[in-house]
């Protein structure tokens, strides 16, 4: 399989077929209307809330069964049960990887992680219509991610409005390069996701990080995705001004998870 952009493309047009199948069984007023009933039970802007606490270290925990570069993960565990290793852990945030046909993941695993624990939930996929933002909404996800890459400038906006202004979730806006940068600022964007993967060799650096945060516009809450394990890695960025940190692969591939996550907070702690 091709990685990059190409692979980008390919995950994409799956996704596509299996959102009109989807339409095909749920419409999207009936979606509409569900998504809508969860959300005046939720709490607004949860996810941006939790990653706002300063006293302590913000991570987001992922919750990921595979990769397109890696393949299976060997979860070890149920998604209850990382999900609740998670929460012991002192996670901030708990991610979830719905994407089916590349990354084995479900929405069925974001409604587990929504009934195991009461943190924050993020919807990872590769989102590009409003059915999916109303989707993930009724699915009990507080916020969902927008990668800038996959997105004309419209579309981000569009979503990103959606999501936050008239559902009152959060959008985790994902940058990989300077231009990506500039265009999430201009989409009003004040949620920034930095991927440290580059998507045309599918290399990992936190440099990208640390080169990115002089491009990020003022008063923007930054997150630092992929390639994190180990506490010292964090304590770096978090002297650039990185809020949240975004941890997958390494805590995945952990017999004790709980363990794994305490010992990378008091690391970064020290």
């Amino acid at each position: 399989m091709k990685m990059g952009l190409d692979f980008l493309a390919t995950v994409v047009e799956s996704k596509r077929l299996r959102l009109e199948k989807a339409k095909s069984h749920v419409s999207f007023y009936n979606l509409r209307a569900s998504a809508y009933d969860v959300r005046t039970r939720a709490a607004r802007r949860a996810f941006r809330s939790a990653l706002n606490n300063d006293t302590r270290i913000n991570i987001i925990a992922e919750i990921k069964r595979a990769s397109p570069s890696k393949r299976r993960l060997g979860l070890n565990a149920t998604v209850q049960e990382v999900a609740r290793a998670y929460s012991r852990g002192g996670a901030a945030a708990v991610s979830v990887v719905t994407e089916e046909d590349y990354f084995h993941g479900s929405l069925e695993d974001l409604r587990t992680v929504r009934r195991s624990v009461s943190l924050p939930v993020l919807r990872k996929d590769f989102i590009f219509d409003e059915y999916q933002v109303y989707e993930s909404a009724a699915a009990g996800a507080d916020a969902l991610l927008l990668i800038v890459a996959m997105l004309d400038d419209e579309t981000l906006e569009r979503l990103r409005n959606l999501t936050e202004v008239e559902l009152g979730m959060d959008a985790l806006v994902e940058v990989h390069t300077r231009e990506e940068m500039r265009r999430a600022s201009e989409s009003g964007a004040t949620l920034i996701g930095v991927n440290n993967r580059n998507l045309h060799t599918f290399d990992v650096s936190i440099e990208a990080s640390l080169k990115l945060i002089t491009e990020a516009p003022s008063g923007v809450l930054l997150v630092s995705e992929s390639g994190l394990r180990n506490g010292a890695q964090l304590k770096r960025l978090l002297s650039v001004g990185y809020r949240g940190f975004l941890i997958g692969e390494s805590l995945i591939g952990t017999e004790n998870k709980e363990e794994a996550l305490c010992s990378i907070i008091r690391d970064a702690g020290e």
